[in-house]
This record gives C-alpha cells, structure tokens and sequence, in this order.
C-alpha cells in the first residue's frame, strides 16, 4: 500500500467515528509518518529493537483542559500514525491494513478522550471499544 492509499484509509477511518465523538474531536490534527524515531519509543518507554507504536497521540486531553485552554493561539493535539509498524502487525495479524489503521484511529481518540494506556488496552481486550465501518 502506497503512502496515498494509506492517508485515503486513514481518511476513511476518520469518517467512521461516531458522529457522538467526531463532533467533539476539535484542534487536533493527524499525521503519518513511517515509523516513530528513537526518542518518540524511549519516550513511551519501548526500547528500539523490544517493541514499537502503531500510532501516538500527543497533547492535552479534553477532561484535563481548563476555562483557559484556547485562549490566545494554541497548538493542536496531534494523533500520528505509523505506517511501518501498521504494515507490520496487519500482516502479523491476518488483517487488512485499513482494519489496523481503524484500530489505531480509535485508541489513538480514546487517548484525546482521556483514557489512560491501560483503559484502552481493557477495552481492547474486552472488544468495547469498537466501532461500524
């Protein structure tokens, strides 16, 4: 899959959010990048080499932003997806990429949302934190 059929598919799964949450997704944007650096893993704590991310969301989350927020210029939260790493586990998987990148989409607004790593990774696991193409 080339680098515009997977921003199309990212498109998509952008489309696909719940109206319920794409209606309240404000200053964010969402990035592509082909894989995350060394310093975005050790960061995350994942040494490069042990593990790596399918996507990051970076900012501050809707239950944690005050009367303030926005006020003056501010920059958007980012959510970026990692193209490699995707590749990667869709074929580890059996999935198709684009189910990969719906995945990721989601978690990734779940983190905007303000769930911890660990919610997320419950929900995951419990199958609840799906949603309809």
């Amino acid at each position: 899959m080339d680098d515009v059929a997977f921003r199309a598919a990212v498109d998509r799964a952008l489309a696909g959010v719940p109206k319920r949450f794409a209606g309240k997704l404000e200053n964010i944007a969402v990035l592509v990048e082909d894989e995350p650096s060394v310093e975005i893993l050790r960061e995350n704590g994942i040494e490069p080499g042990h593990g790596t991310l399918l996507g990051l969301y970076q900012g501050i989350p809707r239950t944690e932003r005050g009367s303030e927020y926005g006020v003056g210029e501010t920059l958007p939260d980012t959510i970026t997806l990692y193209r490699f790493p995707i590749f990667d586990v869709a074929q580890e998987e059996g999935k198709p990429v684009e189910e990969v990148v719906r995945e990721t989409v989601w978690h990734e607004i779940a983190h905007y949302f303000g769930m911890g790593e660990h919610g997320v990774r419950e929900r995951e696991d419990e199958g609840t934190n799906r949603y309809q193409k």
